[in-house]
């Protein structure tokens, strides 16, 4: 009796999460669904965004999810390699490092944003641009993957680290053909938790992307985040609504497509990499 009401309340859990995601989808589409066409992906914003479209708007969130894991993916991977596989357990680096990701993963993003308006902005002098908000955006998420991919690495059975030894591999061959497509799955996840809430960003960007809703030349231009908006027009833009909440519906449809697309390429990639 007792292990029938675990897995009913364990279900249950599981049907509250999925019943919340489709209450959100099914509210957005009531309200946005009208505004919704190919038109509206393609054209500018008109009349405050009240009419028109998103298509300078979703260009420049490509790009600046583009910056965010170009500049995290390869510095965030090199680091949980480090912290796996070269710091020894109890080391005070290490032991730091992993410290400061862990207080890096709880600071607000509004603090992050201050800090990319300071340092990227006016330090580096890059303005508000797309590359001073995917730069933002690549130090938010870099705690989460991070602590994701290390701890997948450090999962890994010591086994394999011992048969590849025996092989004659080096440790560079033995992390790159082994262990990280072994710990492909946490890498994986650290990934899609870090497109989830680069995509959804407002507060940094609003310091560091900045505004501007036209096409940009470059990634030196300024450009406004869907996030953005959707603030925008829910708070600023009186009669609003409707665009604000189809622009949310495509906001969420560019989480989920992005997130299969960075599951599919890493399962791809690092599986090839273990049969090589």
């Amino acid at each position: 009796m007792s292990e029938r009401l675990f897995a009913m309340l364990i279900y249950l859990a599981a049907a509250s999460i999925m019943a919340l995601l489709f209450w959100i989808l099914a509210d957005l589409s009531y309200q946005g669904w009208s505004h919704l066409s190919f038109d509206f992906l393609i054209e500018e914003p008109a009349n405050a965004g009240r009419e028109g479209g998103i298509g300078p708007i979703l260009s420049s969130t490509l790009l600046i999810i583009a910056v965010t894991l170009l500049a995290a993916l390869p510095l965030g991977l090199a680091v949980a390699i480090w912290l796996a596989e070269f710091t020894r357990r109890g080391d005070r680096l290490g032991q730091s490092v992993r410290l400061s990701l862990d207080v890096l993963a709880g600071v607000p993003s509004i603090v992050f944003g201050l800090f990319g308006n300071a340092f990227f902005c006016i330090y580096l002098g890059m303005g508000f641009s797309i590359l001073s908000g995917g730069l933002t955006l690549a130090c938010m998420i870099l705690p989460v993957l991070i602590r994701t991919s290390e701890a997948g690495i450090t999962a890994v059975n010591d086994a394999w680290r011992q048969g590849a030894s025996a092989l004659g591999m080096s440790k560079s061959s033995a992390i790159y053909h082994i262990l990280l497509p072994a710990a492909s799955p946490a890498i994986a996840a650290g990934l899609i938790l870090g497109i989830g809430r680069a995509t959804a960003e407002t507060a940094a960007l609003i310091f560091t992307s900045g505004y501007v809703d036209r096409m940009p030349e470059s990634l030196m231009d300024s450009g406004r985040a869907l996030s953005v908006h959707i603030y925008d027009l829910s708070m600023n833009v009186p009669g609003g609504d409707g665009a604000a909440h189809a622009s949310a519906l495509v906001l969420i449809s560019l989480v989920v497509l992005l997130s299969i697309v960075a599951q599919g390429l890493t399962d791809r990639y690092l599986k090839r990499r273990l049969m090589v």
